[in-house]
């Protein structure tokens, strides 16, 4: 349940914001990384499919809810761990 949420929220987060919906190309979704700086990453939208993906998602829903502070999609872990996450889905 925890992660039909997170993949709601992701998706009124990406209808609000039409500006972050357009900049990623058809196919993916614009990600922000990190716990102070944060950085811009494009995953695939089959990673939301991704149970260790989604696991990084209920973190970001339970740390902000669906108001994100980036305008797109905030995961708040570190860059090292959303890198070795998604490196492992590829």
């Amino acid at each position: 349940m925890a992660f039909v949420r997170s993949l709601l929220g992701a998706k009124k987060i990406l209808s609000r914001s039409t500006a972050v919906a357009s900049a990623a190309p058809k196919g993916f979704l614009a990600v922000y990384v990190g716990e102070s700086q944060k950085k811009r990453y494009l995953v695939p939208l089959s990673y939301l499919n991704q149970p260790s993906f989604q696991a990084l998602l209920s973190k970001s829903e339970e740390e902000f809810g669906f108001e994100h502070p980036m305008g797109g999609l905030t995961v708040p872990c570190h860059e090292e761990t959303f890198i070795n996450v998604t490196s492992r889905l590829q």
